[in-house]
């Protein structure tokens, strides 16, 4: 098979095309055939590693998290999956070598979760970091659900900082989804469009208006969640917007690693802040994750594509070294690889 992959840490270019054999699965392990993988930046970051030149983990590296595509052998002691079923896969490349970046992967069952017929592999491999991302960052509140359904956030009403970017589209959707008034903070009015269109309520150019005016025009109590992106930037926002009691759930570190809080304001509020990080959420958050989002994908409210607030912009297998720097450019939406024919 043809797998793209990594001995030594740096820039885009120490990713190579090679040819390995397709490996068996073991106990509790499936083996999919990937038709679209998605790129995501915790894949470039992991790839630039501590500084070029560095040894990762292993041997041999093949990136990627996020696909989808079809299962093609079982391993024994699996339940619930079988060969033909159409997947999309979560951390594939958590604590091992190969991720998805190849024409097949062995993953252990539970990273697999079933894809519906009628759900593009577009969409699977879209889904992963963001969406199990956005669902944990929806659910951090002290007072609030611990899972997402149509209800579940009834009445509260949610802020998305970066409403634009892959897990920011996820958070708007699966908010809306759960019953959720969704407020997002967008740079201008291209981004605004994507975060209507994925389905925000409102939105808020925190270039040219007053933000913290123009979310408390809309919420005046406040609002109740606040999904941060950029929490070095919008420290002082989100103390302003805060209802008594809101929770802060902070996915990334855009703008800073340093975070200053005024804190006598932060303590009038009982604001809670919750740090978000996917590969150490825990298997509880993960498994309500995987459930709650292939239900949102069941009932058609995770779609993708510019229409729906997410561009996709495609690359082949053998040019995933310039999907990665497309993600570690900026790109605005979803960067896919396509790496076989469905």
């Amino acid at each position: 098979m043809k797998a793209i992959v990594y001995t030594e840490t740096g820039d885009p270019s120490v990713l190579t095309t090679v040819d390995r054999p397709v490996t068996d699965p073991g106990a509790g392990e499936v083996r999919v055939r990937l038709v679209v993988a998605g790129v995501n930046p915790t894949d470039w970051k992991s790839r630039t590693g501590a500084g070029p030149g560095q040894k990762p983990a292993f041997d041999e590296v093949v990136p990627g998290q996020d696909g989808a595509g079809v299962v093609d052998a079982v391993g024994p002691e699996v339940a619930g999956l079988g060969v033909g079923d159409r997947v999309w896969l979560l951390l594939a490349q958590h604590e091992r070598p190969t991720g998805t970046a190849a024409e097949y992967t062995v993953v252990p069952s539970d990273r697999v979760v079933r894809l519906p017929d009628d759900a593009s592999f577009d969409l699977g491999a879209s889904l992963g970091v963001p969406a199990v991302t956005a669902h944990r960052a929806l659910t951090v509140a002290e007072d609030g659900p611990d899972r997402l359904h149509p209800g579940a956030l009834s009445g509260r009403t949610v802020l998305v900082a970066g409403g634009a970017g892959a897990v920011g589209h996820a958070a708007i959707q699966l908010a809306r989804w759960s019953g959720a008034t969704v407020i997002t903070t967008v740079s201008g009015p291209e981004k605004g469009a994507l975060a209507t269109a994925a389905g925000a309520h409102h939105v808020v150019n925190y270039r040219t208006d007053d933000a913290a005016g123009r979310i408390r025009e809309i919420a005046p109590d406040g609002v109740d969640l606040i999904v941060e992106v950029a929490p070095a930037q919008n420290a002082d926002l989100n103390v302003a917007v805060a209802a008594p009691r809101a929770s802060i759930a902070i996915y990334a570190n855009n703008g800073g690693d340093a975070v200053t809080l005024d804190i006598r304001p932060s303590m009038v509020g009982n604001l809670r802040y919750q740090f978000v990080l996917l590969y150490t959420v825990g298997t509880a958050a993960l498994e309500a994750a995987k459930h709650d989002v292939a239900n949102a994908v069941g009932a058609g409210a995770l779609p993708v594509g510019e229409e729906h607030g997410l561009p996709l912009h495609r690359y082949p297998l053998d040019r995933t070294a310039d999907a990665h720097a497309a993600v570690e450019n900026g790109a605005t939406g979803k960067v896919l690889i396509d790496v076989s024919p469905a």
